[in-house]
């Protein structure tokens, strides 16, 4: 059965948000024990260690006077932190682009954690969610979720700014039928407007970042001009990471509208499978890209296509689809030339 995320804003009281920073750290502590005890163990006799085993050593570990604050939290978040360490471990050894798993910092600001339901230890109901070892929380639900949807996990996270949100996963029967096309759309990434459609019309990107690139620079050159770590450093810290959030949420809530006119109005929408990150990476297009959110954009077409039965299709990237008139056939290499 298919799987669908609710985000939610948390206001925890005084009391929870030194509960939740406890299990922050107590997660982030698990983690980074047994990452060492993993590479540990691999570079003594080549073998590495098992979700299990690491999990029968966190129970043993509990029992300890020296680590007997970990009993202080929720006992799913520690086994979740193991397990989220095993499916790193597996992700470097089976794709390793993605990177040798790395230690969680203290430092890092943006935190969170996960849980499971079990046994109905988690509750959304009368505008509260109810976290093991948290108690109610106050959520601003902004909609309303299906009676049939089964609640599955959890996970609270803390953005840089400060603000407490939870990511709510419920798992649902979906029988939507396949859709047989009848109305098609071709879009072109774009740098400097998102993309543009077959049929001649573009997505004009007010360019959020650009707006309030000024702002930005002013605001980080006076934080780094403060003491670190001051009141005043902290006050500055957290405006910059308004200023950041702000300028993220503009650009969500603008590629969530794009995408949704679109699957309104088509049944296949075919996109070139560009590589960003490698386009992210130039020095002349970097921030345009970076701005724009394509791969967010796209993400978003992908499932809202998907929950109606429609398709998305992705064109090789070597495909020359910007050179081919979609008239004759005729091949123009002169309008890739980017020079």
């Amino acid at each position: 059965m298919p799987n669908k995320a609710y985000k939610f804003r948390l206001y925890p009281t005084p009391a929870q948000k030194i509960l939740l920073a406890k299990t922050f750290g107590c997660v982030r502590l698990v983690y980074n024990h047994w990452l060492d005890r993993k590479i540990s163990q691999y570079k003594e006799d080549q073998t590495t260690l098992s979700y299990t085993s690491c999990a029968k050593e966190l129970a043993v570990l509990k029992k300890t006077e020296e680590y007997a604050f970990l009993k202080e939290v929720d006992s799913i978040s520690l086994q979740q932190s193991l397990r989220h360490l095993d499916q790193a471990f597996q992700n470097f050894f089976n794709q390793p682009k993605k990177g040798f798993p790395r230690f969680k910092s203290k430092r890092n600001r943006k935190n969170s954690y996960s849980t499971v339901c079990v046994n109905q230890n988690i509750l959304l109901s009368d505008g509260y969610l109810k976290l093991p070892k948290i108690g109610p929380v106050k959520v601003k639900q902004h909609r309303e979720i299906p009676e049939s949807y089964v609640l599955k996990s959890v996970t609270v996270s803390q953005s840089p700014s400060g603000k407490y949100h939870a990511s709510i996963l419920f798992e649902y029967e979906n029988q939507v039928p396949e859709r047989k096309p009848q109305t098609f759309l071709g879009l072109d990434f774009s740098m400097n407007g998102l993309y543009k459609d077959s049929e001649g019309n573009e997505a004009e990107y007010p360019k959020y970042y650009r707006k309030w690139e000024k702002k930005l620079e002013r605001e980080q050159r006076k934080l780094s001009h403060m003491q670190k770590g001051s009141r005043n450093w902290e006050k500055q810290r957290i405006k910059v990471a308004r200023l950041y959030e702000k300028v993220a949420n503009q650009r969500k809530d603008f590629l969530h509208k794009r995408s949704r006119e679109i699957v309104n109005a088509y049944d296949c929408v075919c996109i070139e499978d560009l590589d960003m990150k490698a386009m992210a990476r130039s020095l002349h297009f970097g921030k345009s890209v970076h701005d724009n959110g394509w791969g967010m954009f796209t993400t978003f077409l992908k499932y809202k296509l998907e929950e109606e039965g429609k398709q998305l299709i992705r064109i090789d990237r070597w495909f020359p689809s910007s050179q081919t008139c979609s008239v004759c056939g005729y091949k123009n290499s002169e309008t890739k030339d980017l020079g």
